[in-house]
């Protein structure tokens, strides 16, 4: 399956975003090579900012920009943009609830060799918590380029989270992300995974796996973890009774999360989640790091028999 840059496909369409629309304003902190703003940059000087490696003085200006009818699109690796800024977002960003657009890459354990200092595993969480945020992980390219068109002519802040690896692209060009709304990628009766990012690639593969052994799983792939798709979530849990969740995050406060809640307050089932547990990261090639955690198809396979045991 072919692997395509989530990174690429976003400075891609910043561009073309600028080309079209004078308002478009990119902001990044110091890594525009790497989060591939440099792209804008190159097409747009006047409108791209290098705020150097200050973070909060960043996201402070993009809210001062939005309050001038920017539309600021800001970005740096996620660990920076929700760690190291993280009172900055909720501050000037989410509580006057301005149009900033957050687009993070080099998230997840695919970061990859710069290790656990730089791989982002909290990052869906802890923007998930703060109020007005919108929070979204795109599974491919084709995707990522729908979302990032889609924010930023929607109100209000988002954070999107994207990668420094390549993922394998699962969409064509008849998908159409919309915002808050979980997708079914294959029916199934016996179990529902439901997976954002590249688990969403492990988990139709798992799928076919699992079907050799007579086990239908539905597969859902849930880009928006906040707003969540409740609705979906309910109607799958009621049909197949069990659900797994699969995400390049920590188990804690991410999909895996957003998903519990739901299904605790509306329809609780037998539930197992797949993420990394409640530790660091560690330095490592990024497609070997995923499996040595288990955030592969094999990893969606252990759950989902584990989850059925319980059903």
């Amino acid at each position: 399956m072919e692997k395509v840059s989530l990174r690429d496909a976003y400075g891609d369409t910043l561009v073309e975003l600028g080309r079209e629309d004078e308002r478009i304003v990119v902001l990044d902190a110091d890594l525009s090579g790497s989060t591939k703003t440099a792209k804008f940059a190159k097409a747009f000087p006047e409108r791209f900012f290098n705020m150097g490696i200050a973070e909060i003085n960043m996201m402070n200006t993009a809210a001062g920009l939005a309050t001038t009818g920017k539309i600021p699109f800001v970005s740096t690796f996620a660990i920076f943009g929700t760690g190291r800024a993280w009172e900055a977002v909720r501050q000037t960003i989410c509580y006057p609830n301005l149009s900033v657009k957050i687009v993070c890459t080099h998230g997840g354990i695919t970061v990859g060799e710069d290790g656990a200092s730089h791989q982002a595993l909290e990052d869906v969480a802890n923007m998930r918590n703060i109020p007005n945020m919108r929070v979204i992980v795109p599974a491919d390219d084709i995707e990522t380029r729908q979302v990032i068109r889609k924010i930023a002519y929607t109100p209000g802040p988002f954070y999107v989270r994207l990668t420094r690896e390549k993922f394998p692209r699962i969409f064509d060009e008849t998908y159409t992300f919309e915002i808050g709304k979980g997708h079914v990628l294959r029916e199934g009766e016996d179990v529902t995974v439901i997976a954002n990012g590249v688990m969403t690639h492990f988990a139709l593969l798992a799928a076919e796996e699992l079907e050799k052994e007579g086990i239908s799983v539905e597969v859902i792939h849930m880009p928006t973890v906040k707003p969540i798709d409740k609705e979906l979530i309910v109607k799958s849990a009621q049909k197949t009774k069990a659900v797994v969740t699969a995400e390049e995050h920590s188990i804690i406060g991410g999909l895996g999360s957003a998903v519990a809640e739901v299904l605790v307050e509306n329809y609780p089932v037998p539930m197992e989640r797949l993420g990394t547990p409640d530790v660091f990261g560690r330095s490592g090639k990024g497609w070997e790091l995923l499996h040595y955690f288990k955030l592969d198809d094999k990893g969606i396979v252990e759950k989902v028999k584990k989850v059925l045991e319980r059903k």
